[in-house]
């Protein structure tokens, strides 16, 4: 049933005094998300349900709002959980490129790594001591003294020997060598070259006898050093063990609760023991350096390298937080996301050690929430693929993108994973879940929980509240004037006016956002110390003004006969038909020529801008449609004899969509029939093949977009735009 609209009848209207307040400021701060009932739910779903798999994709058009409401939802449930464990990285001194993940209680990580900095300090203060104190030094020289008796008394027994073969043992720098004597004195060359064969035979026996009893001399004079060296070096251990047990008998007891730390602490104990040269005084060493490298830089490289073994690297320390992780990851790389191993250049070469080893926001979030942009990290293919191996084995390896390639072919640490227990949740529009879900088959087994956001509320109480609420929390978060009741008012009619339906209210709280920054901005130009509903008019039409040129230059050439356009009389088989532009963020309404001609035939329905591949399928299926409506009313018990041609006039850049359908059979039946149609009236609607009008979009838009075109050409009072009721 059709009805006359009067302006008043097309849009929403909020009674300022109706909204109990006088102005923004007197409402409190808004917690929650609004309007999106449908999407908490989910959310709520997806984040308490245990079980692999279940993390949320929440889908959404952009400007909804959808990443700041998500991180208020999520710090809100994560205030009330248990602050998540710290994790380190300590040497492995079984195997150096594989450091070991230790987990501690919040807060832990650090006071771990200092007591173990405080434990290396005092050994290398209480080492030296010992070493040099008389009693060490007693033990050693007992050691020395021991060898040196021994050594003598071979000497003397291969000496000795030696005389009675007739032999002296002479030491050279080429080593002892046996001279022959004779009668107690020594022969030279030339008086042992006159020896007869049988002497000089004689005494070669008895230097080939000699020396090989030197040889044994040797070998046990090697082995009582190598011994000696052996209990020198048992005392340095055994005088460590207890010198180092001691201090860590404190860090075992303080940490008897966690099985890992107690190991470290024991293979900490056992490696100390192994490097006691480096705690020992300085001195000792300071002339072990050689070859190019200064013998201090030698010796303080080979200390700073030894000592780096026994850090801790706290690369998670949840000390500072309260509740559960909720890291927002703006930038998915895949260092940002997995980690990093990173390296430093040490005389000319890369090096890297277990403490280079840097968390990324995984392991930040690990027994907590962290929301990606889908669009964000589909750019970084990389990560996306990590961050599904990483949910599907419930552990972060942090490695190397070039190793996870198969680039690098030097060998890396390969750290212990870190056991990952977290809720993921990634946010995009509709057709990325779509698409991920059709074309990737772990994506269904890893976000089995969809949260859509809406673009529309319900108008009702509740909401028109919280939409009150959202306003006075922007204004006061991003330092704004607040809105008095009239401005308010205002916003919410625009915010209809979004919705497209005067029964909800838009949720693109960004856009809207926008529109109060904008009416702050022009409110203070105005010198007005609250936004009133001026200041939003004027944002709304300057945002208009910045981008309406091209609609204005159509309004100028229709106004100018150059596109025809006739606002008044009355034309046969041509009608106003309206369509909707949209360029960028901007959207107007065009009104179009219509025409339609007639012949007997049997070609039916041509549209012409299908055949000339100006139509899009939309548009192609309306007429299509159209075809079907006429042959069903005026051709079901007879051959329809019918060759009709529509086109929409001046039409250049294509036509799409199903609006203009209920236009076009209006034009075919004026041409039909012969009655004209008034060019006062223009037509919107979209036509189904039972004759019924169907509701269509942009609406306002079109509305608008005639209005202006009957104002520039001169208003009489009988024109008007025919939509679906």
């Amino acid at each position: 049933m059709s009805r006359e609209l009067a302006p008043k009848d097309l849009h929403q209207h909020f009674d300022p005094e109706k909204l109990g307040i006088k102005s923004t400021e007197d409402l409190n701060h808004l917690k929650g998300i609004i309007g999106q009932e449908r999407a908490i739910r989910a959310l709520k779903f997806g984040l308490n349900i245990k079980g692999p798999g279940y993390n949320v994709f929440v889908a959404g058009p952009p400007g909804i709002g959808k990443m700041t409401s998500i991180q208020t939802f999520l710090e809100e449930l994560a205030s009330g959980e248990e602050p998540p464990c710290d994790w380190c990285y300590v040497n492995n001194f079984q195997d150096n490129y594989i450091p070991n993940a230790i987990s501690l209680p919040a807060g832990k990580g650090s006071e771990f790594k200092a007591d173990m900095k405080n434990l290396i300090e005092k050994i290398q203060q209480e080492l030296p001591k010992i070493f040099e104190s008389d009693e060490y030094s007693s033990r050693r020289t007992e050691i020395l003294d021991e060898l040196k008796e021994e050594q003598e008394k071979l000497s003397q027994e291969i000496s000795q020997k030696a005389e009675e073969e007739g032999f002296n043992l002479q030491s050279t720098p080429m080593g002892v060598m046996l001279v022959p004597i004779k009668d107690g004195e020594q022969l030279s060359e030339a008086e042992f070259q006159s020896m007869s064969a049988e002497e000089k035979e004689e005494y070669k026996k008895k230097q080939q006898k000699i020396q090989n009893e030197m040889k044994s001399v040797m070998k046990r004079i090697r082995k009582l050093e190598r011994e000696a060296r052996e209990r020198t070096k048992d005392l340095d251990k055994q005088i460590t063990l207890n010198v180092v047990g001691g201090l860590i008998e404190d860090l075992t007891d303080k940490y008897a609760d966690f099985d890992e730390v107690v190991q470290y602490l024991e293979d900490v104990k056992s490696d100390v023991c192994e490097y006691t040269d480096i705690f020992k005084n300085q001195g000792e060493q300071a002339q072990q350096g050689g070859g190019l490298i200064p013998a201090n830089m030698q010796q303080q490289m080979q200390k700073e390298m030894t000592l780096n073994r026994y850090q801790v690297n706290v690369v998670i320390d949840n000390s500072n937080i309260e509740g559960a992780p909720v890291i927002m990851e703006f930038n998915p790389t895949y260092n940002n996301l997995i980690g990093r191993i990173e390296k430093e250049m040490q005389m000319g070469a890369l090096s890297t050690d277990f403490t280079m080893i840097k968390a990324g926001s995984l392991a930040k979030a690990n027994d907590g929430y962290i929301v990606i942009s889908i669009e964000d990290i589909l750019k970084n293919f990389a990560s996306y693929e990590a961050l599904k191996r990483a949910l599907k084995s419930n552990e972060l390896q942090i490695e190397e993108l070039t190793e996870r390639l198969g680039f690098m072919t030097t060998k890396s640490l390969r750290p212990e994973p870190i056991p990952l227990k977290l809720k993921v949740v990634l946010v995009g529009e509709p057709i990325y879940y779509y698409l991920l879900f059709q074309f990737d088959h772990d994506f269904p087994e890893l976000f089995k929980v969809k949260a859509d956001f809406d673009t529309q509320m319900e108008i009702e109480d509740k909401n028109v509240k919280d939409f009150l609420g959202f306003v006075s929390t922007y204004c006061r978060k991003e330092n704004l004037k607040h809105l008095d009741n009239n401005a308010t008012a205002r916003l919410l009619e625009h915010g209809s006016r979004m919705a497209e339906d005067q029964k909800k209210l838009s949720t693109k709280f960004g856009l809207l956002g926008d529109i109060i920054r904008e009416a702050n901005f022009w409110a203070g130009e105005n010198g007005n110390d609250l936004i009133h509903a001026d200041d939003i008019d004027k944002a709304l039409d300057e945002k208009i003004f910045r981008s309406n040129l091209i609609q204005k230059r159509i309004h100028e050439m229709i106004e100018r006969g150059t596109i025809l356009i006739d606002t008044e009389g009355e034309r046969t088989g041509q009608v106003n038909g309206l369509s909707v532009l949209m360029l960028g963020d901007y959207m107007f309404g065009k009104p179009s020529r219509i025409t339609a001609t007639v012949a007997p035939g049997r070609d039916g329905i041509l549209d012409i801008e299908r055949e000339v591949k100006l139509g899009g399928p939309v548009h192609s299926k309306g007429v299509m449609i159209l075809s079907g409506y006429i042959t069903r009313k005026y051709a079901d018990n007879k051959p329809l004899s019918l060759s009709a041609r529509l086109v929409f006039e001046q039409s250049y850049q294509g036509v799409e969509g199903d609006s203009a359908s209920a236009a076009e059979l209006f034009a075919i039946l004026s041409a039909l029939s012969d009655v004209p149609l008034k060019q006062s009236i223009s037509v919107t609607g979209s036509l189904n093949q039972n004759g019924e009008i169907q509701a269509i979009g942009g609406v306002n838009q079109k509305i608008e977009g005639f209005f202006e075109v009957c104002k520039a050409k001169g208003l009489t009072g009988d024109q008007g735009v025919i939509i679906p009721a």
